[in-house]
C-alpha cells in the first residue's frame, strides 16, 4: 500500500509544472474591501466560497511559481529557498485535489477549510525563510546591480503574493469555521468594518513600548491626534484589516524608537513620537514623526530595500527576545501592506533632525482593491533588464584636480 502511495504521490509531482503552465494563464481576480465585507456578511455562502478558492488559490500560487524559476540559478539553489518552492508546491497539489469534488457536500467543504489551515501553518515562515536564502546567496557570491534590482522586483511581488493567498485563505477559515472571534466579535474574518485607527495605533505603539523597555530600559512617549475634515466627536474609524495596520504601525514605532533612544543617548528626556491621523474624501493617513536624527537622503531607498539591512540578521529558531531590528525587511513588507488595497508608505527624513513616515490608506471600501502580481510578458521583461550605461553623469567620489587641465597659452579669448 505504501509503495502504491509513493507511486502516485510521484505521478502527481510530475504533474506539477503542467499545472503550474495551465492556471499561470489566467490572471488573478482582485476583489476590494467592499466585496470582501458583502461577501462574508450578506451574502456568506460556503459552497461559494468554496468554488472560487479552487480555482483562485492555483492561479495565484501559479503566476507567482513561475516568478521563483525566473531567479538566478545561484539563488534558486540554495536549501532555504528549495524549501520554499517544495511548501508552495506541496500546497498547490493538496487544493487541485479538491477540483473535482462535490460542493455540495458538507464534509468536502469541511475537509476544504483543514485543507486551509494546514497551507496557511506551512507558509508562516516564508518570510524568514526566504530572507535566509537571500543571507545564503549574499554570503558565497559577490553582488551586482541588475542582480540585485531583479530580487528585488521580484521579493516585492512574491510577499504581495503572499499577503493576498493569506487574505483569502483567512477569510474563508475564519468565517466558515463555525466559531465567533471573542476578542472581536463584529469582525467579518480579518476585517472590522468599524476598525478604529487611534486604538490600533495605541495597541502598536504600547507592544513597540515594551520591546523597547526590554532593551533600553526607557522609550519615549506618543502624543496622538485626530484631524477630521469637519468637527466630529467621535474617532476616526474606517474599514480595513486591523492586524494589517498593527503590522505598519508596529514596525514604524519600533524604527522610531530605537533612533529617538539612539540619538537622544545623553539626556535624560526623550522627545515624544508623534501621530496625527487624518481623514479625508479619499485617503486616510497616519503620519508618525519622530526627533531620531533622521537618515542622509541618499539612503531612504536602502530601507526599502531587501538586499540591504543595517542590523545583524538572527537566525530562524533563536530563542532570544524579539529584536529591535531583524532580517531589514520590516519596513518593506510594511510598504507592501500598505500597497495592498491601493495605500501606500513613505518616509520623509530630515537629517539632523528627524524621519516623518506616513501610511496612505483608501478612505473608502470600494477603492480598497487588491493590488496582485501578474505573470505576463512584461513581468518577464523586468528580469531580463541587461546593464547599460546610464544617461546622466556619475558624480566623482573624489573632487576634480583642475591643475592637470591648463589652458593653451597661445589661445585667444
Amino acid at each position: 500500500m505504501k509503495f502504491v502511495r509513493f507511486i502516485m504521490k510521484n505521478a502527481a509531482l510530475a504533474s506539477v509544472p503542467k499545472h503550474i503552465d495551465h492556471f499561470s494563464k489566467f490572471s488573478p481576480s482582485p476583489l476590494s474591501m467592499k466585496q470582501f465585507l458583502d461577501f462574508g456578511s450578506i451574502n456568506a455562502c460556503e459552497k461559494t466560497s468554496f468554488v472560487f478558492l479552487r480555482q483562485e488559490l492555483p492561479v495565484r500560487l501559479s503566476n507567482i511559481m513561475k516568478e521563483i524559476n525566473l531567479l538566478p540559478d545561484k539563488l534558486l539553489t540554495t536549501p532555504s529557498v528549495q524549501t520554499v518552492q517544495s511548501w508552495y508546491i506541496q500546497s498547490l497539489m493538496e487544493i487541485l485535489e479538491f477540483l473535482d469534488k462535490n460542493p455540495d457536500d458538507y464534509k468536502v467543504l469541511g475537509e476544504f477549510v483543514d485543507a486551509l489551515v494546514t497551507i496557511r501553518n506551512r507558509h508562516n515562515d516564508v518570510v524568514p525563510t526566504m530572507a535566509e536564502g537571500i543571507i545564503e546567496y549574499k554570503e558565497v557570491f559577490p553582488q551586482d546591480l541588475m542582480t540585485n534590482q531583479n530580487i528585488q522586483y521580484f521579493l516585492d511581488r512574491f510577499y504581495m503574493s503572499r499577503i493576498s493567498i493569506r487574505m483569502l485563505i483567512n477569510q474563508h477559515t475564519l468565517i466558515f469555521d463555525g466559531t465567533l472571534n471573542p476578542v472581536h466579535p463584529n469582525t467579518i474574518g480579518s476585517i472590522d468594518p468599524h476598525c478604529q485607527v487611534g486604538d490600533v495605533v495605541q495597541d502598536a505603539f504600547n507592544s513597540a513600548k515594551m520591546l523597547c523597555e526590554q532593551y533600553y530600559l526607557r522609550s519615549p512617549d506618543l502624543i496622538l491626534q485626530e484631524i477630521f475634515k469637519e468637527k466630529k466627536n467621535y474617532p476616526i474609524s474606517i474599514e480595513y484589516v486591523p492586524s494589517h495596520l498593527y503590522h505598519m504601525l508596529f514596525e514604524l514605532f519600533k524604527n522610531a524608537m530605537r533612533a529617538t533612544i539612539e540619538t537622544h543617548d545623553d539626556s535624560n528626556n526623550l522627545p515624544p513620537i508623534k501621530v496625527m491621523v487624518s481623514l479625508g474624501d479619499e485617503d486616510m493617513s497616519i503620519k508618525v514623526s519622530d526627533k531620531g536624527g533622521g537618515v542622509p537622503f541618499r539612503r531612504i531607498e536602502n530601507l526599502f530595500s531587501y538586499m540591504y539591512s543595517t542590523a545583524p540578521a538572527p537566525h530562524i529558531g533563536e530563542r532570544t527576545r524579539p529584536p529591535l531590528a531583524g532580517f531589514g525587511y520590516g519596513l518593506p513588507i510594511s510598504r507592501l501592506y500598505a500597497k495592498y488595497f491601493q495605500g501606500d508608505l513613505q518616509l520623509y527624513s530630515m537629517e539632523g533632525h528627524g524621519t516623518d513616515a506616513v501610511i496612505y490608506l483608501k478612505a473608502l471600501s470600494t477603492d480598497s482593491i487588491e493590488r496582485l502580481p501578474v505573470y505576463n510578458k512584461t513581468a518577464l521583461k523586468n528580469y531580463k533588464v541587461s546593464q547599460e550605461a546610464d544617461d546622466w553623469c556619475i558624480p566623482s567620489k573624489e573632487p576634480l584636480d583642475l591643475s592637470i587641465y591648463k589652458m593653451p597659452n597661445n589661445r585667444k579669448v
